[in-house]
């Protein structure tokens, strides 16, 4: 089931990518050849219509448009033809290139639409908690040495509930636990049964102490902070607006961050341990699926706005490195040499799978170990 979600999220994702170029090139006259759900072989056409064929191809990992003379290889007649991609002025050209992107960051913007008005789980006011949904106790600190760390609760993790032989406690209201831990009798031992950040259920044990609570030191304690966590859902309007401000906020964050891991590979200092491929992304959409639609569309959206940033590097073979063959083509105002455009993107098209090739590696070399 993980995989399946994983497959509809990678391939709306780059679909949408690829409408954005579909639409932008009929909107400019370009002649459209094919729009492919899914890479080739073909398995079949489902339509053909204004010149397009709509094709279902085997290999289910997004798709692609085929625009006429968008590779630069056209002659003779060809090339003079109005609704080849090479006849378009420059600004048309930049438009299409540029419309994928642009599609990925307006479906990033609506998906974290989707998902404040879903939900996801957050850290809730005292007044939130009667109207939230799923709300549990979470671990915010650990005190490192106490009881709590010596019993292996770590930052992320749910009380569910807990037991200390006489009284049990199953609320989701922190200042309850905090009494529950310093009523018991003689302080005993305490069976507490917690969610690890993987969903994986434990029973750990651990024995309060007193002196840990600095503001009341004859308290007895566990050495946790615990925040109650919940779904609430944001009105639509709210939604609308908050979307906006987190969608900037997190392409520009990504930004920032893309920026410094290729600097950082140019430098030879890059930690790939940190960077995640398809298994990776894999991985992380198959929690997310279990925890909710709020989390899937969250994570969604991230990966929207990364395939966007990702797609204006400057690199042959991806839509920022043909942009920037068109800007360098309006400064010499001739065309590039085609084969040159094709060597040169052939180039950066291996460089890109084999950064691709040690990111999965990677991946799966932290599966294992």
């Amino acid at each position: 089931m993980p995989i399946l979600v994983f497959i509809l999220v990678i391939v709306a994702l780059i679909l949408v990518h690829e409408l954005g170029h579909f639409i932008a090139a009929k909107l400019s006259g370009m002649r459209v050849d094919e729009f492919g759900l899914g890479y080739p072989p073909r398995a079949l056409t489902i339509a053909k219509k204004g010149g397009t064929e709509y094709t279902l191809n085997w290999l289910p990992f997004g798709g692609f448009v085929k625009i006429y003379g968008e590779d630069g290889l056209v002659k003779g007649v060809e090339a003079k033809d109005p609704s080849a991609f090479t006849s378009k002025n420059r600004f048309a050209q930049a438009v299409v290139l540029l419309a994928g992107v642009s599609m990925n960051l307006l479906f990033a913007y609506a998906l974290i639409v989707g998902a404040l008005i879903a939900g996801t789980p957050r850290a809730l006011a005292p007044e939130e908690i009667t109207e939230a949904r799923n709300v549990e106790l979470a671990i915010a600190r650990v005190l490192p040495g106490s009881p709590a760390a010596q019993a292996g609760l770590k930052l992320g993790d749910s009380i569910l509930t807990a037991e200390d032989g006489h009284n049990a406690f199953s609320s989701a209201d922190p200042e309850a636990f905090t009494r529950f831990v310093a009523s018991g009798e003689g302080n005993a031992t305490i069976a507490l049964t917690v969610r690890h950040a993987d969903g994986e259920e434990e029973t750990v044990f651990a024995r309060p102490v007193k002196g840990l609570a600095t503001e009341e030191p004859s308290r007895a304690a566990l050495g946790v902070e615990i925040v109650p966590i919940g779904i609430v859902s944001v009105p639509v309007g709210q939604a609308i607006t908050e979307g906006a401000t987190l969608t900037y906020s997190a392409t520009w964050l990504t930004a920032v961050g893309l920026g410094q891991f290729f600097y950082s590979l140019f430098t030879f200092t890059a930690d790939l341990s940190q960077v995640s491929g398809p298994v990776g992304i894999a991985g992380a959409v198959g929690t997310a699926s279990s925890q909710g639609a709020g989390n899937v569309l969250s994570l969604m959206a991230l990966i929207s706005i990364n395939l966007a940033l990702i797609n204006l590097i400057p690199v042959p073979a991806l839509d920022g490195g043909r942009f920037l063959f068109v800007l360098i083509e309006s400064v010499i105002r001739r065309s590039i040499t085609p084969k040159v455009a094709y060597s040169v993107n052939a180039v950066g098209f291996a460089l890109l799978v084999l950064l691709m090739v040690v990111v999965t590696a990677n991946d799966i070399f932290k599966l294992v170990g």
